[in-house]
């Protein structure tokens, strides 16, 4: 079974905080600039910013400036992370469940 606890810690770090959660939200719509994800917040722009380098710092955004624009983006598969992890503590009572709940889904005849 692989360790991804370092990673886990990592990610869950950054997503404790309300307003970085609210960020991924965000960019889970789309890419967006600083100034634009900053503005629903009641806080300076550095604050804002050290949100930025937490996410960042924990492999789940990513960003890139042009000029002095600076976009931000979620990475691609940035929560499997968390996936795995949790998918690994599922007990195997659910696990059945689910393979059951498969098995009639594939099995039950159709509604005409």
């Amino acid at each position: 079974m692989p360790n991804y606890s370092a990673e886990v810690d990592a990610v869950l770090r950054a997503l404790a905080d309300p307003t970085r959660r609210a960020i991924v939200e965000r960019l889970s719509l789309a890419p967006a600039v600083v100034s634009e994800l900053a503005a629903p917040f009641a806080m300076a722009l550095p604050s804002v910013l050290q949100h930025l380098r937490v996410l960042e710092d924990a492999r789940v955004i990513t960003s890139s400036k042009q000029g002095r624009v600076r976009t931000v983006a979620l990475r691609p598969g940035a929560l499997d992370v968390l996936h795995l992890w949790l998918d690994q503590r599922r007990t195997p009572a659910e696990q059945r469940a689910d393979r059951l709940g498969i098995h009639l889904t594939r099995t039950s005849p159709k509604e005409t």
